[in-house]
């Protein structure tokens, strides 16, 4: 396989973050999560990132065309001749269409898109157990990382909270708003023979060994039609 340009998709809670880094560390590919190179572009004073802060100054969303141009500087570099992981973006069926556009544009195109499946109630599960130490931030998990006595902070022995994102029926409104925007996105890429899916409720290692499999398969079918 002569490049492996990596799509991932999924629910706020579904672990993209941790596969990304995994991939990252096991194809040595640059793992780049969308709010990071706008922010990266905007801090080197770029002239695309010029124009992005320009829109975040004035409390507008940064358009498309800008955060395509942005991740294209990135992905039109030296480091990722072999390949990149993409985390964040496209959302929405047009950022699909111009970032595909653009890839063409450089005689590129997205390999796969991963597409890691977690259920509402699990998304809720996740994130709806964790508690955030009021005086310092540091996070805590009723299930998967209890503090040592019901909530109160191992480190600074201040109270626990559930900030207003972590409460249940927020974390469902923001799921029917992934679900709203990205089922025409999973439909765009399926009907492109790009998507693959990945059972995102085991173990995270048991995930990454999905997309480990999963990954394998492609470059044989890849070889295979050389």
């Amino acid at each position: 396989m002569a490049e492996l340009n990596l799509v991932l998709l999924g629910p706020p809670g579904s672990g993209k973050g941790t596969q990304g880094e995994r991939l990252n560390e096991d194809l040595r590919l640059p793992y780049y999560a969308t709010g990071d190179i706008l922010r990266g572009a905007v801090r080197d004073e770029t002239e695309l990132g010029r124009e992005a802060k320009e829109y975040m100054d004035r409390g507008d969303l940064v358009p498309d065309e800008v955060i395509v141009g942005v991740i294209a500087e990135r992905i039109d570099s030296s480091e990722a001749l072999d390949g990149f992981i993409l985390d964040g973006f496209p959302r929405t069926t047009p950022q699909a269409e111009a970032l595909d556009a653009k890839l063409s544009e450089l005689g590129r195109g997205v390999t796969a898109v991963l597409l890691i499946d977690v259920s509402d109630d699990e998304v809720v599960r996740r994130l709806g157990g964790r508690r955030t130490c009021e005086a310092n931030g540091h996070v805590y998990h009723v299930e998967f990382e209890p503090p040592k006595q019901e909530g109160v902070c191992d480190i600074d022995g201040s109270p626990l909270i559930v900030r207003d994102d972590d409460k249940p029926e927020v974390i469902r409104k923001r799921l029917e708003t992934y679900h709203e925007k990205t089922k025409p996105l999973v439909d765009y890429y399926d009907s492109r023979s790009v998507l693959r899916r990945i059972a995102g409720e085991a173990a995270p290692q048991d995930v990454a060994e999905q997309i480990r499999r999963t990954l394998a398969t492609l470059r044989m079918e890849q070889d295979e039609a050389v």
